[in-house]
């Protein structure tokens, strides 16, 4: 005599998780042995740098750290967060009022609409766009619209083709660049364009700021932080996931708007207890060591040398690539006849290789797929070459 526990109806409706899927069909083809060049991922394959690693094991062996940390993030950690943003970016952020510490920048982003809006409130999210986002649309039961990013106009947001009515409805809006899927780059400019928008219609922005030390040969992604005024209407998110590959490690912090930073602690405070203190003071030596700022030089050197070999490979089969900038993503053409699913599912089958579905972004992203350069060049140029043999492009 089983009892049925359902789930509740918040939970049955949440969106369903499209990579999962992509996962499983990966999983089934390396289970029979084939050779499969996984370029549909986003996590990163280098190791967190030594200098980091070092850190935590000393601090993990200080038994202060085995206590609670603060409920909102231990001091020096916040201080060191708010000394980055000065350093990197020329922002002032005070360490207590402006930043809000977390598991990973995923809780943020899932956590706000719970925090700072009411059901029915409107929330408006690029498509192409991170999944996740819908998940804290789902849990915030808040309505969302969305607004294209197109190749012509560089996957930036065209805010002045947002209509008056639903800027006037919308609480906040959701920004991420460098852009997932498209590795699109944002310009200062847009910045003060965005703030200027956000004003006049009185919409709150969130920056998803997660590939921001990633730049394609030297470019400096700005921060929405460093646009005068942005204090007033926003919040941006940095994570170490991308910038220190500490993907694996869960940490990350939000600053700006004080409002909205309190939200986003009370929340928080009622959901969690804190960070593994240690994992904190690995993350001061992250932010603050000079030995990071060479790491991720090198890092972006990694970065650079897959996109030009996996760009050029594909132009001389006739694929051309949208020139990303940032991120270690390649944003790749469907061919004529397919969708980005039955492309992915072919490449898959017939050459082995993974891609992301640009779909699973949203609508928009269909003409598309998402080609993670996680692989050395020599298996992004394979990659290419197997899918060469399926003669789908003229070149």
């Amino acid at each position: 005599d089983f009892m049925l526990f359902e789930e509740s109806d918040l939970l049955k409706e949440l969106p369903e998780q499209f990579f999962a899927g992509l996962v499983a069909k990966v999983n089934a083809k390396v289970a029979e042995g084939a050779d499969i060049i996984n370029l549909g991922q986003g996590n990163p394959d280098q190791p967190t740098y030594d200098h980091i690693v070092e850190a935590l094991r000393v601090s993990a062996k200080n038994p202060a750290n085995h206590k609670y940390s603060q409920f909102r993030g231990n001091r020096p950690f916040k201080e060191a967060a708010a000394s980055f943003y000065k350093n990197h970016y020329g922002v002032d952020l005070d360490s207590e009022r402006e930043i809000c510490v977390m598991g990973g920048a995923k809780i943020g982003l899932v956590e706000l609409p719970l925090a700072l809006m009411n059901p029915g409130e409107l929330l408006l999210l690029p498509d192409p766009g991170y999944p996740d986002y819908l998940s804290g649309v789902s849990l915030g039961r808040v309505a969302y619209e969305t607004f294209p990013l197109t190749a012509e106009n560089d996957f930036l947001p065209d805010l002045e083709a947002i209509p008056e009515g639903t800027a006037r409805r919308a609480k906040f809006i959701y920004i991420n660049y460098p852009n997932n899927p498209t590795g699109a780059v944002a310009t200062k400019v847009f910045y003060e364009k965005l703030v200027a928008w956000a004003k006049t219609y009185e919409v709150g922005v969130v920056s998803d700021l997660a590939y921001g030390a990633l730049g394609y040969q030297g470019y400096e992604n700005p921060s929405f932080l460093a646009t005068p005024g942005a204090k007033d209407v926003g919040i941006e998110f940095y994570t170490f996931s991308k910038t220190f590959n500490m993907a694996g490690w869960r940490l990350a912090f939000a600053g700006g708007n004080a409002e909205m930073i309190e939200a986003l602690n009370l929340i928080q405070d009622h959901l969690f207890v804190g960070i593994f203190p240690a994992l904190q003071e690995a993350g001061i030596t992250a932010l603050l060591d000079p030995k990071s700022e060479e790491a991720v030089a090198q890092l972006n050197a990694v970065y650079d040398s897959r996109r030009d070999a996996f760009v050029q490979a594909a132009a001389n089969i006739g694929w051309q690539a949208f020139p990303s900038r940032g991120s270690f993503y390649a944003w790749m053409p469907v061919p004529k006849g397919y969708t980005s699913e039955s492309f992915a599912d072919l490449l898959l089958e017939k050459a082995h290789v993974a891609v992301a579905p640009g779909k699973g972004f949203g609508p928009a992203g269909d003409a598309y797929v998402r080609i993670g350069l996680l692989v050395e060049p020599e298996r992004l140029v394979e990659a290419v070459n197997r899918i060469a043999d399926l003669h789908l492009f003229n070149n």
